[in-house]
């Protein structure tokens, strides 16, 4: 216990904080009985789900399945936790706005309230870059197949560059598995062209992986001269002097963008787990899961009112021509192309009279038979896809709805989301506590590499802010605008922006080894998650 005490005081002079803090056997207890209650009310929730809907399989193996894709998915989120927790709590801790203790237990708080407040949007919509033929058969050997490899993939890179205390990002690991799954899904069953691969996006996110880190480093140095300008306050420029905190607004201010970069993180990163794990449940579970069974009867009614609606407009679009046989396979490669030809209408009119054939036959989501059940499902986020393609075609090249037929069709299209798109409560919970329990261990090898070993001195008060205000305001900016960011790019290289605005000097080591961290990061991802989906298939 001596050691370990005097471990944590090493140094006192030079302002380094105390990241050493004895484990208490309450803390510890308190811990694991929150991660066990978690895992229980999972379980349970499970459980009535699912006896609830009748979806009772006759083997055990659906089960052990499940509950080993749901642990690996939780498992992300928890490594998530941990190893973006840098994001918000390093310039607080190394400016002693807040003990390191407090801090990680106050930022893995706001992380579980950003998931709980989330709205799931970005949940589906980190789906919808998947292929869409494992999407529609995620319950088959290849759609598990794509979830383990995907997963593992980012696993491994997130527990990789924490180990080398690496500050990398996890969305981008997570999008490079995917990315890699859909690859190795078109080489793997012979398929060209662009099916499978969400070209635009990645090129997005490649974009975004280059410009983030140099728009941290200027922004956060413009806004370091700013504060050097307009505040003379010499003691804000200075190395913390032992344990004495900074002075009472600028603690503030530090202690608000780690809560603001903490529910951000929460809300967003969270919410990819989220999706994940309904894919997983859908597949496994698809009788309880694949419908929102909790859609009251005025929903249903109005549902019914606004898919004949939109019938008309799409028979209209159809210009009388009918699909012989069976719709889905030409939705399916609309949605994998976004290419409107002259088939495209006739087959998403066909499409969308099995769509209203069904909700007039059965009524309610939770009266719908277990066999036609995930069929249900499939058209219905068919047909929500390919009308968000159709959307943005509509806006960038024609006009191929009326105002009057447009508002009816995105009317149409947020009631397919309703009924398809939906997340349960207790995913959110155990989504929640996996992140917030996460961030809450294992951050000190990536805090100190943000703290330390970026700049030759020491963080001042007004680096850290300067860092953490570009990070909250970035954060901000992108989720009014749908950009894809990566906060610890921007953080990190935001450290690195004010120490070079300071003259302190860098470490160049440490920056090389980030830049190779950032620049990798997608590559690696791609390669990792293709070849884990490859063994996979043949394993399922």
């Amino acid at each position: 216990m001596s050691s370990v005490v005097a471990d944590a005081q090493l140094h006192p002079e030079t302002g380094r904080p105390r990241l050493d803090e004895p484990k208490s056997f309450a803390a510890m207890a308190f811990f694991a009985g929150i991660m066990t209650a978690g895992l229980g009310y999972m379980a349970y929730s499970l459980y009535l789900d699912i006896t609830a809907a009748g979806d009772v399989p006759h083997t055990y193996l659906p089960f052990i399945l499940l509950g080993v894709a749901l642990l690996i998915a939780l498992g992300f989120e928890f490594v998530n936790g941990f190893h973006d927790t840098a994001n918000a709590v390093a310039t607080v801790i190394y400016t002693h706005a807040m003990p390191a203790h407090v801090a990680v237990v106050w930022s893995g708080f706001f992380n579980f309230l950003g998931v709980m407040m989330a709205s799931g949007a970005v949940a589906f919509g980190i789906i919808s870059l998947l292929p869409v033929e494992l999407i529609l058969n995620v319950g088959s050997g290849a759609g598990f197949a794509m979830v383990f490899a995907l997963l593992i993939a980012a696993i491994l890179w997130n527990l990789g560059t924490w180990a080398l205390g690496l500050p990398a990002s996890s969305s981008h690991t997570l999008i490079g598995s995917i990315i890699g799954v859909g690859l190795a899904n078109q080489l793997y069953g012979g398929r060209d062209g662009t099916s499978g691969v969400d070209w635009s996006k990645a090129i997005e996110i490649g974009q975004s992986l280059l410009i983030s880190p140099l728009f941290g480093f200027v922004a956060a140095a413009l806004v370091f001269l700013s504060l050097k300008v307009l505040v003379k306050n010499p003691e804000l420029y200075a190395e913390p002097k032992g344990d004495k905190p900074p002075p009472l607004w600028i603690r503030g201010i530090l202690i608000a963008t780690c809560t603001g970069v903490s529910f951000a993180h929460g809300s967003n990163d969270g919410q990819k787990g989220m999706g994940l794990i309904m894919l997983i449940l859908i597949g496994c579970a698809p009788t309880a899961y694949a419908l929102n069974r909790a859609m009251p009867a005025s929903s249903v009614e109005s549902f019914r009112t606004v898919a004949v609606a939109a019938s008309a407009v799409i028979d209209q679009k159809a210009l009388g021509h009918q699909v012989l046989g069976d719709p889905r396979p030409i939705v399916t490669r609309y949605v994998s192309e976004r290419k409107i030809d002259e088939s495209t209408f006739p087959a998403l009119s066909a499409l969308n009279k099995e769509i209203v054939k069904q909700i007039e036959t059965y009524g309610s989501p939770a009266k719908f038979p277990a066999a036609a059940v995930g069929n249900a499902r499939n058209d219905m986020y068919l047909a929500s896809e390919s009308l968000k393609y159709i959307f943005k075609a509509d806006k960038q090249e024609e006009k191929i709805f009326t105002p009057e037929d447009l508002k009816t069709m995105t009317t149409y299209k947020a009631a397919l989301d309703d009924a398809t798109k939906f997340i349960p409560f207790w995913v959110k919970v155990v989504v929640a506590l996996a992140l917030g329990l996460g961030t809450m261990v294992g951050w000190k090898r990536i805090v100190v590499t943000v703290g330390e070993k970026i700049g030759k001195q020491h963080l001042t008060y007004a680096q850290g802010a300067s860092a953490e205000l570009v990070a909250a305001a970035t954060i901000a900016a992108a989720d009014v605008y749908g950009l894809p960011v990566s906060t610890t790019h921007i953080l990190s290289s935001g450290v690195a922006g004010t120490m070079a605005a300071n003259k302190s000097g860098l470490q160049m080591s440490t920056v090389r080894n980030m830049l190779m961290a950032w620049v990798l990061t997608l590559p690696c991802a791609i390669l990792l998650s293709g070849l884990l989906f490859v063994v996979f298939r043949q394993i399922f």
